[in-house]
């Protein structure tokens, strides 16, 4: 078979992108790979990934543009299509599959636009504007949080099963301000850090490249010794260790974490398209396999709270029951069956 993989623009759907290359390569399958010169889509498949082939082309985001960028904005896209028609065909592609984000929209359209079959995977619980216009031509639309989808689960690294544990005892707390760092984790970290080395918790911090530096000074001023981070590539095997985390809840974190059994204490980004984060979180939450707070003045409390009975073992033992492995197999094997 020769798949197309279409998405992009976050890192979220880019690692979605990347399980699927990795299994259908594993399934002796060609897989070529269209994104956007946009985002971060260069930064992670340009050098070094299991596609035959990539492709940039220049787009960028239409639903949050107004007036003539809006107009140039979907112009680019328009231009893109076009090339993209002309990707698929030199390739012979016979399946594509988005993973949403704006990067998708050129070839999702070039394939249907070529009769060539579309599957789709939304990330979130909420919808993208994209995959909700799209997701009635789809062959397969696939979502963790929809309990008709054809596949259940979510695609994660196979570092995350294969290194699952149940945690039994708060020994080490992984605070996970992102890349670009969530001052209200950082503030809430550095809030508790003193709390924390009295409970005599290890402290983990991704604090993000933007704010290292103050949270660093803060850290040393405290003194409070603490594993801090700007910006690693190393972040599963600082989730493997650690037995409680406190995060955004962009879907791949929130999944990476559940297939790992880490229990989180999530603090959704409040600005995410549709309030996504939230509702990602609150999925877990309803079925007590986590904990959710808005940002708030409160949160310091709200997670000593949760420090004092976390009921650790309960609810790492429920998120190895819920997380779902070989999903990204699953998928392709669903195109495959699709496709006959």
């Amino acid at each position: 078979m020769k798949l197309c993989i279409t998405g992009g623009g976050t890192g979220g759907h880019l690692m979605i992108a990347e399980a699927l290359s990795e299994a259908a390569v594993v399934d002796g399958h060609e897989v070529i790979f269209i994104g956007s010169t946009s985002g971060q889509d260069r930064k992670y498949f340009e050098r070094h990934s299991k596609f035959s082939q990539v492709y940039f082309l220049q787009t960028t985001g239409v639903v949050n543009q107004k007036g003539s960028a809006k107009l140039q904005a979907l112009y680019k896209v328009f231009r893109a299509f076009l090339q993209a028609r002309r990707i698929l065909k030199k390739h012979k592609i016979q399946a594509t599959y988005s993973v949403g984000g704006f990067s998708a929209a050129p070839a999702s359209f070039a394939a249907l636009s070529l009769f060539i079959p579309l599957f789709i995977h939304e990330q979130n619980s909420v919808e993208g504007r994209l995959n909700a216009l799209l997701k009635k031509y789809a062959k397969s639309f696939i979502s963790a949080y929809d309990e008709n989808s054809p596949v259940q689960g979510y695609p994660v690294k196979e570092f995350y099963y294969k290194n699952a544990r149940v945690r039994e005892e708060l020994k080490t707390i992984i605070f996970l301000g992102g890349s670009h760092g969530a001052k209200a984790i950082n503030d809430l970290a550095l809030s508790v850090a003193h709390k924390l080395q009295k409970m005599d918790i290890a402290i983990i911090h991704q604090a993000g490249e933007a704010d290292y530096e103050r949270v660093k000074q803060v850290y040393e001023t405290l003194g409070i010794e603490v594993e801090l981070y700007a910006f690693t590539k190393d972040l599963p095997q600082l989730i493997i260790r650690a037995d409680l985390a406190v995060s955004r809840a962009g879907a791949s974190t929130l999944w990476e974490l559940t297939a790992n059994g880490c229990p989180a204490f999530f603090i959704p980004y409040p600005y995410a398209a549709g309030d996504h984060q939230y509702y990602n979180a609150q999925f877990l939450v309803e079925k007590n396999l986590g904990w959710c707070e808005r940002e708030s003045e409160n949160l310091k409390s709200k997670l000593i709270k949760v420090l004092k009975n976390p009921q650790l073992k309960e609810k790492s033992q429920k998120l190895l029951q819920y997380s779902t492995q070989d999903v990204a197999k699953q998928m392709i094997q669903d195109v495959q069956k699709k496709l006959k």
